[in-house]
């Protein structure tokens, strides 16, 4: 394949602190809604941290940072997206002063980044809501959650308004209407929960990420701030209208997120979804001047596609956050999660066609069960061709995108180094090009050890995707 991507393209990877980082109670930080959903996301809620939550661990990279880093940076990373935990600066995330010692914790991180000439891509809220304000406020479903967000992010821009260009205001925000605990910190169970309520809900952290835009750029002009939208690319089941009909619809409710932070106002095709709904989205004074602050790039998720259909009975499949209709003509991951390559570049071209802003892919990959063998030179590796290749096939079509006249800032793969799984709570659904030595009943030495794949990106980056296969 030749050259298709460009010179200032950014390789990298992607984490999450409350998948990787553990050190749950340690330098004053507080407790959030990831300390007590042991099974997962979508899993039961407990009374406070209990001992089967992977999470409170992680991979330890709190402690393991400098060297991690280090091997991401072998590797020729451009670019590391990393999250901030809300629970490190702000423990409880109503305080008035920031806690100093989460603070200095990134100052570290980034320092070690920038040593090796590794951009920082952070995440500001990536599904780790302080617990405390899920219990005492509800979370997003209530405005005040505005004001104790914008001054988080009024502390991190301060900080760090040196050391970090590209931001991300919160996680896959569109997930709240699936998961509103681990998306939105929403403690009222999610039956409870009327469209009146969830939409509300978006409508404050869509306010509060157009309030921590304007302040970025007040602060650091230079600053970029970005969307992260999970991208599902939607297709009907048949060429009938009905189907075709369905899909668009289905399509306008992950995209009214991105119409809004990209165009600064709901879009037409809203009206009816809330008055189908009942819903009546509650504006103040100011509300939509805020909107108009957009962001500058959109970054996404994509891991897979799904279908569409107007029959009633649908053949529902696996999926990220939520499933979808099968699609006959694809396979599927040990996950379900259905394998679809051309998807991301129609992915790219829909929205770059849709908004004409620079693109970024923060989340891809492929999660699996991976063997620890010892190789012919007594080192410890993973042979994940069934990796290389999903990688390999999906950054064919970013090229193809790139071919296709769209502007993308960079691609980041998910879990560059092994981490636990969001939606399940596993470390068996491992990504990364570094395995982990920890297992789901909480043994392992924490050891790095790198796999195949480790080798294959590290020559992909260098050669700007020159030894990607057709």
């Amino acid at each position: 394949m030749k050259n298709r991507f460009p010179e200032n393209f950014l390789w990298g990877g992607a984490t999450a602190a409350n998948q990787m980082e553990g050190a749950y109670n340690e330098d004053g930080k507080g407790l959030s809604v990831q300390d007590v959903t042991p099974k997962g996301g979508f899993g039961p809620v407990t009374e406070g941290p209990t001992e089967d939550n992977m999470k409170l661990v992680g991979i330890d990279f709190y402690h393991r940072y400098k060297a991690d880093i280090k091997l991401l940076a072998e590797m020729g990373f451009k670019v590391f997206r990393i999250s901030i935990a809300w629970t490190r600066i702000f423990p409880l995330g109503d305080e008035l002063t920031p806690n100093e010692k989460g603070l200095k914790f990134y100052d570290d991180v980034f320092d070690e980044c920038l040593k090796y000439k590794i951009e920082p891509l952070v995440t500001i809220s990536h599904y780790e809501t302080p617990l405390h304000l899920a219990k005492v406020y509800d979370g997003w479903k209530n405005r005040k959650m505005i004001d104790f967000y914008e001054r988080y992010v009024t502390t991190l821009f301060d900080r760090y308004k040196d050391k970090v260009k590209y931001w991300l205001t919160f996680n896959e925000i569109n997930s709240i209407l699936h998961a509103p605990f681990m998306s939105g910190g929403i403690i009222t169970p999610k039956e409870a929960l009327s469209k009146q309520d969830l939409y509300q809900a978006i409508h404050h952290e869509l306010v509060a990420s157009a309030l921590a835009t304007k302040i970025a750029h007040e602060i650091n002009p230079s600053m970029q701030i970005g969307c992260m939208v999970l991208a599902m690319p939607v297709y009907p089941m048949t060429p009938k209208p009905e189907d075709v009909m369905k899909t668009l619809e289905l399509d306008r409710s992950n995209l009214l997120f991105s119409d809004i932070y990209v165009r600064g106002y709901y879009p037409s095709y809203a009206k009816r979804l809330f008055k189908e709904n009942d819903v009546v989205i509650h504006m103040e004074d100011g509300d939509e001047a805020l909107l108009r602050n957009t962001v500058d790039f959109i970054s996404f998720s994509y891991y897979m596609s799904i279908c569409e259909t107007s029959e009633e009975t649908k053949a529902l499949g696996a999926g990220n956050i939520f499933p979808g209709v099968k699609n006959p003509y694809l396979k599927a991951s040990e996950w379900g999660w259905q394998i679809d390559p051309l998807g991301l570049r129609y992915v790219l071209n829909t929205l770059y066609d849709r908004y004409q802003k620079p693109l970024f892919i923060v989340e891809n990959g492929l999660g699996a069960v991976d063997e620890l063998i010892t190789d012919a030179h007594d080192h410890k590796t993973v042979n994940d061709d069934y990796r290389i290749q999903y990688l390999n096939d999906h950054l064919v079509q970013v090229g193809e995108a790139i071919e296709d006249g769209v502007e993308i800032m960079g691609y980041t793969s998910w879990g560059c180094i092994d981490l636990v799984s969001a939606s399940t709570a596993e470390l068996k659904k491992r990504y990364g090009f570094i395995y982990v030595d920890r297992h789901d009943d909480g043994s392992g030495t924490l050891e790095r050890y790198k796999k195949k794949s480790f080798y294959w990106y590290k020559e992909v980056i260098a050669t700007q995707g020159g030894i990607l296969k057709k």
